[in-house]
């Protein structure tokens, strides 16, 4: 699904609200038949992954950002697969050599690239994609989009909501589009 504004009317704030990170002001937000204000916020966090438009990075190599998400107790019981992330960074047209990579040296359109990456290798079962290819080049934003969708069709469970200014984008990764309008 996308979701669909002019800039400034609230898409940012929607998405950010899905993921329990700003409050609501009217309304509830109901996963897996369970309201948002019952249930564990790490837990629910690791399930709707929100995807932000300039992500940070910490200092190291790709690879260490990618192995650090585990270090966290929430997913201490998952492992690092290198394979899967060869695999989608095959996909991408890159090769074992962007891991070693110092994330000093990305250029915003590759930082998009590993926070995605750091995404999918986690398995949410919702992935909320905030302008997630907007520092790329077209090809190299088609490549993320063909990745994501290929990682949605490997579970039936799993949900994307994307928003984007790019409206051809959302015509080929969407089915459904949410349109918010400013109220005067």
């Amino acid at each position: 699904m996308a979701i669909v504004d002019p800039s400034g009317v609230g898409k940012t704030l929607l998405l950010r609200a899905i993921a329990g990170l700003d409050p609501i002001q009217a309304g509830e937000i109901i996963f897996q038949r369970q309201s948002l204000s019952s249930l564990s916020m790490p837990r629910y966090r690791a399930q709707v992954f929100y995807l932000h438009q300039q992500p940070a990075l910490l200092e190291g190599t790709v690879e260490f950002n990618l192995q650090q998400v585990y270090r966290l107790t929430l997913h201490n019981q998952k492992a690092y697969n290198q394979a899967q992330i060869l695999s989608y960074l095959s996909s991408l047209q890159r090769d074992v050599e962007f891991l070693s990579r110092s994330v000093e040296d990305l250029s915003g359109g590759e930082v998009q690239i590993v926070a995605c990456l750091r995404a999918l290798q986690l398995a949410p079962q919702v992935l909320l994609l905030d302008e997630p290819t907007a520092s790329m080049d077209e090809a190299t934003a088609q490549q993320i989009e063909a990745l994501i969708v290929q990682w949605q069709q490997a579970d039936s469970l799993r949900s994307c909501i994307w928003t984007s200014h790019n409206a051809s984008q959302l015509q080929r990764v969407t089915e459904h589009q949410l349109i918010l309008k400013a109220t005067p």
